[in-house]
Order: structure tokens, then C-alpha cells, then sequence
């Protein structure tokens, strides 16, 4: 527990530059910003597949996929960081559903995420998010 004088910490620069993937409204740059967050060997997990996504090319997909389906409504709520590693609770609204989850990020020496699971909350959030990620990537 920090002391009651300590001030919050600046995000890390890995977590910076995912919220600057997140508000960016042109899809062309936002696929230009998270290439360039990624690292080669990224592992994505979804809540919406069992088998971890291997790679930038599939992690891209889903997270793009995903910045469609959540992005109009995603709000991030906090964030607990620890060295490499964070963890950013949000919610979005999906039609109705409200869908409460955590992003978890971990990046290497380079500041490039190297894993990122994704996991979310009610059940009936999660069979919206798996429908509506399933249309994405189709």
C-alpha cells in the first residue's frame, strides 16, 4: 500500500502508447501505432478463443477486431502497474450488454508487448463479445 502522501505514478510508456492505439479514430494509423507496439513474438489470449494468437499478424487482427466491437464504448476505469507489467480494468457497452473486463499487458525492454490477455465479465458480456468479434474476423 503506498503512503497517503505518495502521488501517482506516470503511466509507462507501454501503456501510454496502448491508450494512444485505443483513441485513435483513423484506422489506418491505429494499425500503424500497434505494429509498432508489438513485438514480433506478441502473444494475444482472448476470452472469445481458447488457443493463445502467436505473432503480430494474428495478435493485430484480433486486437483491430476488437477496437471495432469495444472501441465506440471502451472507457479504461484503472490501472495497477508493477515493473514490466500492467493491468487496465474497463467496460463497454455492447448493445445493451455491459461487458467489465481487464486487459493484461506485459512489454519487454523495449517498451513492445510482448503478451496481452484479454478477460471479461458477465457471461452474457462475453457470448456479445464472442458473436460480435466472430463477425470481425470473418
Amino acid at each position: 500500500m503506498s503512503p497517503p502522501d505518495a502521488l501517482p505514478q506516470p503511466a509507462p510508456d507501454a501503456v501510454r502508447r496502448w491508450h494512444a492505439v485505443v483513441d485513435c479514430a483513423d484506422p489506418a494509423r491505429r494499425s500503424a501505432l500497434l505494429s509498432d507496439l508489438l513485438a514480433d513474438d506478441v502473444v494475444f489470449r482472448s476470452p472469445a478463443v481458447h488457443r493463445p494468437q502467436e505473432g503480430r499478424a494474428l495478435s493485430t487482427a484480433y486486437l483491430e477486431a476488437a477496437m471495432v466491437v469495444l472501441g465506440p464504448t471502451l472507457t479504461y476505469e484503472r490501472e495497477l502497474v508493477t515493473g514490466d507489467s500492467a493491468c487496465l480494468e474497463f467496460r463497454a457497452d455492447l448493445g445493451g450488454v455491459v461487458v467489465h473486463g481487464v486487459d493484461l499487458l506485459r512489454w519487454d525492454e523495449d517498451g513492445r508487448l510482448v503478451d496481452f490477455t484479454v478477460m471479461v465479465r458477465p457471461m452474457k458480456g462475453l457470448q456479445a463479445l464472442v458473436e460480435r468479434m466472430a463477425e470481425q474476423l470473418r
